[in-house]
């Protein structure tokens, strides 16, 4: 870790890099952009993983007094991750044949043929306690008229994967084990709610005049109007929203898993081990003796013995983690491996073929219905996630390490 601090920067800079060469230049301006706003609390941190976002790094973590930022959030609020393991060894059930194949591709093409991905959705209305709670409370919602179709339109996306760096993976822990992760958030709904409240937050940053330049993109809502109240339920909404996404398709693709094993073999299988939690979100926490808002944007709170999922890339390495409780990071770590590549580059640098060859090359069936854009997401667009995982020794203990088997792709 090194520390900025400048005639640039009004508070220091914490990276958990080892040097400034590490930083892209947009991200740095991004992160200098942070550290000279008025309410922050401490530092700005950003994680090993980090690049540039819009308005504040992907990766980067602040603690803001009684205000709070919706780009510092981020457009896919409550995005996530959901995990649990089985008791079945994947050496036992690699080579079993099906009518599809072998064992683990007919799961991948099952997940495809159950679970809405890309930009599909549901066809009917789905069962979702959260949208039912939020309609209970209506008028509190009916506030932002604009914003209130997000929930009907949610009943057919809750289940579903979309598309991106989202996906369904089967792995191997390093004791041989098959266990599920699954990366997404809460769909269209986080992104309305974000771009919604952050013109708002320009509008009254106008009327303030703000301190804080429009050209940084981050306006702020004091937590304390009427508007900064409007997105905190909003926002705490599509959290909620995405952590039952994330629950039912992980219910659905136990399920799958459970019914074709045991249709297969006589093994019956038994999950344990459920972790889900967000890396895109803001909540009010005490940190250094005062109630602030940590805004964490890519990243993932790990506080004391706290468990948490932190992926890779496909076809690379992903981990179940325990929190140490890192104050310095306000209790937080890296929420992926971040990446080196923007999806426009890495379809320049790397082909389909070359994707294609290497994810077999590493045995793993991949379920994706268009292949030309899969060098997107493939390992080589993204930072190593063993040299990620070795800058935040400090952050977090891994309890699992995994690799790819199968992965499902929007």
């Amino acid at each position: 870790m090194f520390v900025l601090y400048d005639e640039k920067t009004k508070y220091p800079i914490k990276v958990w890099l080892k040097d400034k060469s590490e930083i892209e230049e947009n991200c740095l301006e991004q992160a200098y952009h942070l550290a000279n706003l008025p309410f922050l609390h401490k530092w700005v941190c950003l994680m090993p993983d980090t690049h540039a976002g819009k308005g504040m790094p992907i990766g980067g973590v602040i603690a803001t007094k009684d205000v709070i930022i919706p780009n510092a959030v981020g457009s896919d609020i409550g995005c996530g991750m959901v995990f649990a393991a089985t008791n079945i060894k994947v050496e036992d059930i690699k080579d079993i044949q099906t009518g599809n194949g072998t064992l683990i591709q007919s799961m991948v093409g099952s997940i495809m043929r159950t679970i809405p991905l890309g930009v599909e959705r549901h066809k009917s209305p789905q069962e979702c306690a959260v949208l039912e709670r939020a309609k209970e409370k209506i008028e509190e919602y009916a506030q932002n008229k604009e914003l209130l179709s997000l929930l009907e339109n949610g009943y057919y996306q809750v289940g579903t994967l979309g598309g991106g760096n989202h996906f369904i993976e089967l792995q191997e822990d390093e004791e041989g084990y098959l266990c599920i992760m699954i990366h997404s958030g809460s769909r269209h709904m986080g992104k309305s709610i974000c771009d919604y409240f952050h013109n708002v937050a320009r509008e009254l940053n106008k009327t303030y005049y703000s301190a804080v330049p429009e050209e940084y993109g981050l306006a702020f809502l004091p937590v304390n109007t009427k508007a900064g109240t409007q997105y905190i339920r909003w926002m705490n909404l599509a959290l909620d929203y995405a952590y039952e996404n994330r629950a039912k398709m992980l219910s659905k693709v136990c399920e799958i898993v459970k019914e074709q094993i045991e249709k297969h073999t006589e093994m019956e299988v038994l999950f344990q081990g459920e972790i889900n939690c967000h890396h895109n979100y803001a909540s009010l926490e005490n940190h250094y003796g005062a109630n602030v808002w940590v805004h964490r944007k890519g990243a993932t709170r790990v506080r004391s013995g706290e468990l948490a999922v932190i992926p890779g890339a496909m076809g690379s390495y992903s981990y179940v983690v325990e929190g140490k409780g890192c104050e310095e990071t306000f209790h937080t770590s890296s929420h992926g491996a971040g990446r080196n590549y923007s999806r426009t580059g890495a379809k320049q640098a790397f082909s389909v073929e070359q994707v294609m060859v290497d994810l077999k090359e590493k045995g793993v069936i991949l379920g994706k219905r268009k292949k030309n854009d899969v060098a997107e997401e493939c390992r080589f667009a993204y930072k190593d996630i063993e040299e990620v995982m070795s800058e935040q020794q400090d952050m977090v203990t891994v309890l699992r390490k995994l690799k790819t088997v199968g992965v499902v792709k929007g």
